[in-house]
């Protein structure tokens, strides 16, 4: 029995009427979804205002309503609680609606623009091959233990992240890795959630059609470590310029993590091939099946977090070795005719950059780089013309094609990006919107030696045009016509 004084425990009431020692049956903030004896929590969302709705939440049956403006007209009954910010109170008190399920857990949130999902889903594989029951929370799928629970967002609302955070603890759960978006930090979706660690990965542009500048993109991926509890540990990547900014006002352990200088976990890569990596790691050798600087640095962070986490330094290099490639994130499919392609998740210039020199330090000039590549609709549109610029400055041949238009149209998608070429570059640049047969262009177009990457999607199975997801894997796709 959930009552509404013990919901509001964790919560900074700033004004209440009404009796609010009653039984709360579930909390909602969306007013479609109240029932008899919930609670509605009016949020001020991107689009919509909750407060707009606290009248039709009450027909329906709220028995007590959480805001930040007081209603005009107050009903006899009903419990009125005014709060500063309601999405702060919304994940606290769902919190404390499911019992606290990240205070039962160790928990770790990984954010940063590139290299959450790998990361987050690495440590999960690598503490579940350790003997420990363990969840997730990513971009491209939720796991309760080893039962799998589709993934909506990045992270979750309040409600379903907790929720999920529950169903964890009662599957046993000792561990949950989650990924932590920066809408989720602005939003206040992780708040009240009780983090043991946190890791920072790199920052560089995206989503500013959300954040609007970098700089306010930087203090919500800051504002997640600032919060973290004294018992808790900051784990950065020294290589990003931002790295030591994400620590400047945590209370937590602070912890770093480097390929290229002294930290307390650092990688030197010793050899670089399409089957994967020699490193050593904190004057240890192992062989991992990954490729890249960015996997490199992926790896220590999971290295580091394990560490940190109380795993020996030898037990977190022995799962490593075994570690494989995480779904979309530089998976290599070898052709017949001997030519390779790489399917890899990378939508921001710098993750592309990434990829293309990961790719052309492996390759070392042997045969030509063809990059498939798009951009999405309704996204920041700033990033098109410099996606367009690193995918030819690093390739022989580019196919600019559709990603997911979503509402935009995808020509002009495709013209905003060409338009940041100069003739030159426009020379070796074709655009194809039908994205299957830019694919099956570029596998047409390639010899023995060469390799195509085919970026931007990984591991979607969908293109979403005009409000309407049709399914599409860059994977089968590749399969079909490699010839």
């Amino acid at each position: 029995m959930n009552r509404l004084i013990d919901i509001l425990a964790p919560v900074e009431v700033m004004e209440s009427v009404g009796d609010t020692d009653k039984e709360i049956v579930a909390i909602q903030f969306d007013s479609r979804k109240v029932e008899k004896g919930s609670l509605f929590v009016a949020t001020c969302g991107t689009q919509v205002d909750g407060h707009n709705f606290i009248g039709s939440a009450i027909e329906k049956g709220a028995v007590a309503i959480v805001c930040e403006k007081m209603p005009d007209e107050r009903k006899e009954g009903i419990a009125y609680i005014r709060v500063a910010d309601s999405n702060e109170a919304l994940g606290r008190m769902a919190s404390a609606f499911y019992g606290y399920p990240s205070s039962s857990m160790k928990l770790v949130g990984v954010t940063g623009t590139n290299g959450k999902t790998t990361t987050a889903t690495l440590l999960y594989n690598m503490f579940r091959r350790a003997g420990h029951k363990c969840g997730l929370l990513s971009t491209v799928c939720n796991y309760v233990e080893g039962e799998a629970v589709a993934a909506t967002h990045t992270t979750p609302d309040q409600l379903e992240l907790n929720a999920l955070l529950a169903r964890m603890v009662e599957a046993g759960c000792e561990y949950a890795f989650m990924e932590v978006s920066s809408h989720s930090v602005d939003q206040r979706r992780i708040a009240g959630l009780d983090f043991d660690g946190g890791i920072f990965t790199n920052l560089t542009r995206d989503h500013l059609d959300y954040h609007l500048t970098m700089d306010n993109y930087l203090k919500a991926k800051k504002r997640f470590f600032d919060d973290l509890s004294a018992e808790a540990f900051a784990l950065t990547n020294l290589d990003d310029k931002n790295g030591m900014v994400m620590l400047q006002n945590t209370k937590a352990e602070k912890l770093t993590y480097s390929v290229r200088s002294l930290a307390n976990y650092k990688t030197k890569i010793v050899e670089n091939t399409f089957d994967g990596m020699s490193l050593n790691i904190n004057g240890k050798d192992v062989f991992v099946s990954f490729i890249g600087r960015f996997n490199a640095s992926n790896l220590t962070a999971v290295f580091g977090a394990a560490v940190a986490l109380g795993m020996s330094e030898e037990e977190a290099l022995l799962h490593l070795s075994a570690m494989r490639s995480v779904n979309g994130r530089f998976e290599c499919i070898a052709a017949p005719s001997g030519y390779k392609v790489i399917v890899d998740y990378a939508h921001t210039p710098d993750a592309l950059t990434n990829v293309i020199n990961t790719i052309n330090d492996v390759r070392c000039g042997e045969g030509k780089l063809i990059t498939v590549v798009g951009c999405g609709g309704n996204r920041d549109k700033g990033k098109r013309p410099i996606m367009a610029q690193e995918a030819v400055k690093g390739s022989e041949q580019v196919i600019i094609t559709s990603d997911n238009p979503r509402n935009e149209d995808p020509q002009e998608i495709i013209a905003d990006m060409v338009a940041g070429l100069d003739p030159v570059a426009k020379k070796r640049v074709i655009t194809i919107e039908d994205r299957y047969q830019a694919i099956k262009t570029a596998c047409l177009l390639a010899q023995a030696g060469d390799v195509i990457l085919v970026a931007g999607k990984g591991h979607e199975d969908y293109q979403e045009i005009k409000g309407v997801k049709h399914h599409f894997d860059d994977h089968e796709v590749v399969r079909e016509v490699m010839n």
